[in-house]
């Protein structure tokens, strides 16, 4: 029996616009990160579920952000949210306060054991990342940053 390919993010011959490849690269340089990524974080000893983990993440870059952000950043289901927040909680990974402005509002953040296991978690993510540039010097290193500055600053500018 011949092994099927899959053809979801292959090129089938079509040929693209310059700006299309360009987006398509990127598209590709991300999905290749972040499956080595994910490859690592299920190698590393932890007994949190995908999207444990990607909350712990959110809060990581986003502290002090509510449950609504997550909601409105993840597209999930607010009871979902709901309930990996409060497992989360439970477990002692994430530390929540009362917002200063409104009480009612709840502000969390990673608690000592969540920034720990967080960076535990992630501890491969710089080599993954200096993998990804080899090579580069420096100038080019920055030239990348800026040229990819500029696209996400053009993407967000076009928002509707």
């Amino acid at each position: 029996m011949r092994k099927q390919v899959d053809q979801v993010n292959q090129n089938t011959g079509h040929p693209l616009q310059p700006a299309q490849d360009a987006l398509e690269h990127m598209h590709a340089i991300m999905h290749l990160y972040r499956s080595q990524q994910h490859r690592s974080l299920r190698e590393a000893e932890h007994d949190l579920a995908h999207m444990e983990v990607k909350v712990l993440g959110f809060f990581a870059r986003h502290p002090g952000a509510t449950q609504s952000d997550l909601v409105t950043h993840s597209g999930r289901d607010k009871a979902q949210v709901a309930r990996l927040i409060r497992g989360l909680r439970e477990r002692g990974l994430l530390a929540a306060e009362a917002d200063a402005a409104d009480r009612r509002s709840t502000r969390l953040r990673l608690s000592d054991d969540g920034r720990a296991l967080y960076t535990a978690l992630h501890s491969n993510d710089g080599q993954l990342a200096e993998m990804a540039v080899a090579g580069m010097s420096e100038e080019e290193r920055e030239t990348l940053r800026a040229l990819l500055g500029r696209v996400r600053a053009n993407l967000e500018a076009g928002q509707v």
